[in-house]
């Protein structure tokens, strides 16, 4: 059974930056796709950046295009997400979750197509 764990987050203050990490076990994450995603308090569970192991390609949403990174080491079975420029507004649990179909030229960021999903680190941007 693939798992999937997050972890490296953490309190920040505003302007700094983590680097979160997914490390699956159980499988390879040849071919797949992994996403990331984030839930902020109240709000509702958001994609935030996808990389498909089937050509490398990358997606971010827009709220955090320049300042996010998504990155894999395949013989590390991880992917990172590299978070630059922390405000508040990106304060949430993190969740990478991976898709099973491959993907080409793009990757989704949409939680229905999720097969696995871990279970989480808190990222806390506050002064």
């Amino acid at each position: 059974q693939l798992q999937l764990v997050e972890s490296g987050g953490g309190l920040v203050q505003p302007g700094g930056s983590l680097r979160l990490s997914c490390a699956a076990s159980g499988g390879t994450l040849d071919y797949y796709t992994i996403a990331w995603f984030r839930q902020a308090p109240g709000k509702e569970r958001e994609g935030v950046s996808c990389i498909s192991h089937t050509d490398g390609s990358t997606n971010y949403a827009d709220s955090v295009k320049g300042r996010f990174t998504i990155s894999s080491d395949n013989a590390k079975n991880t992917v990172y997400l590299r978070l630059n420029n922390l405000t508040p507004e990106d304060t949430a649990v993190y969740y990478c979750a991976l898709a099973s179909a491959s993907y080409r030229n793009t990757c989704p960021m949409r939680d229905i197509v999720m097969d696995y999903w871990g279970e989480g680190t808190l990222v806390t941007v506050s002064s």
